[in-house]
């Protein structure tokens, strides 16, 4: 739920058993189903509620994410959410295009790194392809691995979110024997992801989220192409 606010509605709750009722508000949210507000229930009427893994309850007040289980919707504020769990609070527009550059211009990963998934059976497990690459970035980035030094964790963590889209379309890509592609620096976090996943043409983008030109090498079966002003 999200921006939750109470109106003048309200549902009437009966016990059966006792014959008393309480009237409980309504809250609504920017997105989803209005939300009972049974917090004062066991005040009002001595009961509990009895929800197992909170399948009709709202845990929470959140003006950055919505998640909708059943319908499989997962919903949050993308690089502003990841700053916000790196440094405690949401962005502002400078901060966010500052971080916004930083992550899209380290998508990029170490040219050794991709030799690593040779060491793979093609069948393994996706998730334990990607905890071995992740693990052996330590060995790459050697500026960044003291943790008890704030700026190297802020470069570690930039890295890692960075890359993590890059490494897990790789694991991807090596599970059905299709070369790698290399990350663009002109398309948003999302976008990167299914390009260098599926290495789309320019109309399924466009149907992806946003239309892209398309390029040489982009197409179907093409081989990846570095791009001399990428850094890794």
């Amino acid at each position: 739920m999200s921006s939750a606010a109470k109106s003048n509605e309200t549902v009437t709750i009966v016990d059966n058993t006792t014959g008393k009722k309480a009237d409980f508000p309504l809250l609504s949210g920017s997105i989803g189903p209005k939300v009972i507000d049974v917090r004062k229930l066991y005040d009002q009427l001595g009961h509990f509620t009895y929800d197992p893994g909170y399948m009709a309850t709202g845990s929470c007040d959140s003006a950055i994410t919505y998640i909708d289980g059943d319908e499989g919707i997962l919903l949050h504020r993308g690089m502003e959410l990841c700053f916000m769990l790196l440094n405690g609070h949401l962005p502002g527009k400078a901060e966010k295009d500052e971080f916004t550059h930083s992550i899209t211009y380290h998508t990029m990963v170490h040219e050794q790194i991709m030799q690593l998934f040779r060491a793979f059976r093609r069948d393994a497990h996706p998730m334990a392809v990607l905890a071995g690459v992740v693990s052996s970035m330590a060995a790459f980035y050697h500026d960044s691995t003291d943790i008890h030094d704030p700026k190297q964790r802020e470069i570690a963590s930039h890295r890692l979110i960075a890359k993590m889209p890059t490494i897990a379309a790789m694991c991807y890509k090596y599970s059905v024997g299709q070369p790698f592609v290399y990350p663009r620096n002109d398309l948003k976090y999302s976008e990167n992801f299914l390009f260098v996943q599926r290495e789309l043409h320019a109309h399924d983008v466009q149907r992806a989220g946003r239309g892209i030109q398309d390029q040489p090498g982009a197409g179907e079966g093409a081989r990846p192409h570095p791009d001399p002003a990428r850094r890794p």
